[in-house]
């Protein structure tokens, strides 16, 4: 079986857990992990990888994420989407376009944020969201994330949406960004829908549904390197990547940044993850892949 990515199509309803097991099923395999979790009630973009890729998905989780949401003025949740109990309600008309501007605004960039506590937060080594179902009291301390991007499309009167793309750091909850929105507002506010439409290299219009990747078998599977292009690359001559391949420094002239991780290549074929040691002048093995 082919070792690599596969740029999976999750539909709602199902958990990113079980995005896995119908990966495995479809494919034969045992081996496979998912990057970044994505909500039951949510569709879009689950990088899944396979076999040995699966070493690599720290290095695809943490990347930039894309959404689209659908935000619902006239209650709040306490999970944060329309499938929560009511903490809130307001029969207020939707907000102006300057207060929404504001809002917007005011939750563009680097903020700080409560994630949901229905969420996969770990609390004490447990996860937020089985606390608060065992009725436990929980407090999810907030955490500093970057919101690239955050533009209102469409917004409907009637309905009391708004139609919204997102650009963000690892870490951020649309859910938890929808609730405050409408705090930020003065409208309580629920997530309505979401959709997942990138994770760093991997894109919505390239993802495969289940049925898809049931078509397409092992050519589902994509080599690592083509979901890697956010990190550095560097050619290793060929005993090189031999010696890389064995966990041996190798040193090199060029200064590179020492602070992030670098794809090793040798012969245009992928090794694995590397990082520059300046003290040595050296690049070193992290993460070995293999020809």
């Amino acid at each position: 079986m082919r070792d690599g990515f596969v740029n999976f199509l999750k539909p709602p309803g199902m958990s990113s857990h079980d995005a896995v097991g119908c990966v495995r099923r479809v494919l034969g395999l045992k081996k496979a992990g998912h990057a970044g979790t994505l909500d039951p009630g949510a569709s879009g973009v689950l990088p899944i990888a396979v076999g040995r890729a699966t070493r690599l998905l720290e290095y695809v989780g943490g990347t930039r994420k894309a959404y689209r949401a659908e935000l619902l003025f006239g209650m709040e949740t306490d999970s944060g989407d329309d499938l929560g109990e009511i903490v809130a309600e307001s029969g207020a008309p939707m907000p102006d376009e300057a207060t929404l501007a504001s809002a917007v605004h005011s939750l563009t960039g680097e903020i700080s944020q409560t994630p949901p506590i229905y969420s996969a937060v770990k609390i004490g080594g447990r996860r937020a969201c089985d606390l608060a179902r065992a009725n436990a009291a929980v407090e999810i301390p907030s955490r500093c994330v970057t919101v690239y991007r955050l533009e209102i499309l469409a917004r409907d009167e009637r309905k009391k949406t708004l139609l919204l793309d997102v650009e963000c750091s690892k870490g951020t909850y649309i859910r938890s960004l929808c609730r405050d929105i409408g705090r930020a507002a003065g409208v309580p506010a629920t997530m309505a829908f979401l959709v997942r439409r990138r994770v760093g290299d991997f894109s919505l219009d390239s993802a495969h549904t289940p049925e898809e990747l049931a078509a397409l078998g092992e050519a589902g599977v994509e080599p690592p390197e083509k979901y890697l292009t956010h990190l550095a690359r560097y050619e290793l001559p060929e005993a090189r990547g031999r010696a890389f391949l064995h966990g041996l420094p190798t040193h090199i002239e060029e200064r590179l940044d020492g602070t992030e991780p670098i794809a090793i290549f040798s012969g245009g074929a992928f090794l694995g993850i590397g990082r520059y040691e300046e003290v040595s002048s050296s690049l070193v093995s992290e993460k070995v892949y293999g020809y």
